[in-house]
């Protein structure tokens, strides 16, 4: 009778699975896994936020700084930045770094591993910001927090690197689905700001993990969108000239965000805690009179979207909150900036959006509209992610109508702050090169897939000088390499290929040859580096230039302080996958 055979679901399979570049059904496990922690640590944030609410506002609501009297809310500022102060002050240097530019930075140079102290330092500095009256939001720590996280899980599983792009992706998106109840949006984000690619591969497990986060934060919160917007519709296409201006303007004020968020390094000869406290003196002055400057604006933002505030509460939020949060980043005061950038944007919006109504009465639309099409260019331009803020425009109108003209004042937003205020994304500004690694196509191709996928398992271990029946012993499972463990003085190893010893074995001068050398025998040896079982095939390929040599061995702990030689990858195996398997 013939055994039933079970497939094997074991961690080591799984591993081996992520590996390859097209582990699919194993991306999507991961994928939905991170949607689901993400979107219980978002909730968990927000709850927190509401919980500080309860505790310090008169009605309850966290972002309701209005209803303070204006000496209480121009001292929460102080009391927030001595609060965030006393913290990063007890924190080294490397873990004062949080938000998204952070994600970027651990992505592109950390192959995905978080710091617990920086996610720790997010917890606080999230919840310090917002509740403290400073110009911030919540997105920030959303991604950070969904993204470390969900890495922290592959980092327990020791899942192979590769996979933690996909991780990191996922995290993202599972957060800002979650802020938002945009799930598209978070999609699209994840893959243009922070991973910055479009595979099929890298796109399903991210859309489940979005699609998690979501549905976790609607269980809490319900399905209504994030903001209350009414039905919107242009005029007529005689807007789309002054939509042109005002996505102009728009841009020109994005770029004087991101270098006045930029101006940091012109500060550093101020002490911090001088430059703390120059931050919260500013937020607080601003607050005295105009309280919608502080905390996210969403609230603010929902009143420009409906029914449009006096026009000097839009100039303050256009112009002193714009300044406030590129101010506070400068200060060193590392603020999420997603949230205030939709606030700003859809004041000035509302403000071209008054403009028009004077110049052309009858034919323009109204400042709601424009108020619209403001959020997502200022968020497109900003961050330079023009699919980004297209996608949360669309889920957050439900109306298909908009996406025309959002178009084209995210277009015409977006070229201005590049071409003109010659400005990148404000998150590659903020990382410490001001260039995200998988900006090239090379290595973007090589993070893809893990070393164990394109190793040389076949091999076997030998000491430098063995004797005939050794050699011949060697051979008996058909090694393709031979590696030769030498002395410490001697350092790394090498591999010989076993065709090679083969060949010596059966060479007639040699017959009469009873030991061997194998750093003598005559054939191809390559010196050998150490790498990783996880690692990706970018690291592997910058191990080589490193060591300058043209093999790696690859080695896994199987034991405390007992390695492995699992496999070896040469240059041209790597190269050979760039070119034929990518």
């Amino acid at each position: 009778m013939p055994r039933l055979s079970f497939p094997d679901l074991s961690l080591e399979r799984f591993r081996r699975r992520l590996a390859s570049v097209d582990a699919l059904p194993q991306l999507c496990v991961l994928g939905v896994i991170s949607g689901l922690t993400t979107g219980v640590l978002m909730v968990l944030f927000r709850l927190l936020l509401s919980l500080g609410g309860l505790v310090f506002m008169p009605g309850g609501d966290y972002e309701d700084f209005e209803a303070l009297p204006a000496l209480a809310r121009s001292t929460l500022p102080l009391l927030a930045v001595a609060l965030i102060g006393f913290w990063l002050w007890r924190q080294p240097p490397a873990a004062r770094k949080i938000g998204v530019a952070h994600v970027i930075e651990r992505l592109a140079y950390h192959q995905g591993k978080f710091p617990l102290r920086n996610w720790l330092t997010q917890w606080w500095v999230g919840l310090v910001s917002v509740l403290g009256g400073l110009s911030a939001g919540r997105e920030g720590p959303a991604i950070h927090l969904g993204a470390a996280a969900s890495c922290g899980i592959g980092q327990r599983l020791r899942l192979p690197h590769n996979s933690m792009r996909v991780l990191v992706a996922c995290g993202t998106a599972a957060g800002i689905a979650a802020s938002f109840n945009t799930p598209i949006a978070g999609v699209i984000f994840a893959m243009e700001v922070v991973v910055m690619e479009y595979t099929i591969v890298g796109f399903i497990p991210v859309i489940l993990a979005s699609s998690m986060g979501a549905v976790v934060a609607q269980l809490v919160y319900g399905t209504e969108p994030a903001f209350d917007i009414p039905s919107l519709h242009l005029q007529s296409l005689m807007d789309l000239p002054w939509i042109v201006v005002s996505a102009l303007l728009i841009g020109l004020l994005a770029g004087v965000f991101v270098r006045v968020a930029q101006g940091g390094e012109r500060l550093r000869h101020i002490p911090r805690w001088l430059r703390f406290l120059l931050a919260g003196l500013l937020v607080g002055g601003v607050a005295w009179w105009y309280p919608q400057v502080q905390g996210m604006g969403y609230d603010t933002l929902g009143q420009t979207l409906t029914s449009t505030p006096p026009i000097d509460v839009l100039l303050a939020v256009a112009i002193g909150k714009l300044l406030l949060t590129a101010l506070t980043v400068a200060c060193g005061i590392p603020v999420s900036i997603i949230g205030p950038v939709l606030v700003v944007g859809a004041a000035i919006g509302a403000l071209c959006g008054l403009a028009g109504t004077v110049l052309m009465p009858t034919l323009a639309s109204g400042p709601e509209v424009y108020a619209m099409l403001g959020m997502a260019a200022m968020m497109g331009a900003v961050l330079q992610a023009p699919l980004a803020a297209l996608m949360a425009l669309l889920e957050l109108t439900h109306n298909p109508n908009i996406i025309l003209p959002g178009m084209l004042s995210v277009v015409v937003a977006g070229l201005t702050v590049r071409q003109v205020c010659r400005c990148q994304g404000f998150f590659i500004t903020q990382t410490q090169h001001g260039l995200h690694l998988l900006q090239q196509p090379l290595m973007q191709a090589l993070s893809r897939v893990a070393v164990p996928a394109v190793m040389e398992r076949s091999l076997a271990r030998t000491q430098r000088k063995i004797s005939r029946e050794q050699a011949q012993a060697l051979l008996e499972d058909k090694p393709t390499w031979l590696v030769i463990i030498r002395s410490r003085e001697e350092k790394t190893p090498i591999a010989l290929k076993a065709a090679d010893l083969a060949r010596a074995l059966l060479d007639e001068e040699l017959a009469d040859q009873q030991t061997f050398d194998l750093l003598e025998v005559p054939g191809q040896r390559l010196e050998l580096a150490p790498i990783h079982l996880q690692a990706t095939l970018n690291e592997a390929f910058d191990r080589l230039h490193e060591y300058g040599v043209d093999a790696l061995y690859v080695e896994h702990t199987t034991a405390p302080k007992i390695q492995k030689i699992s496999g070896i990858i040469t240059r041209d195996a790597i190269e050979s996958y760039y070119r034929y398997k990518r």
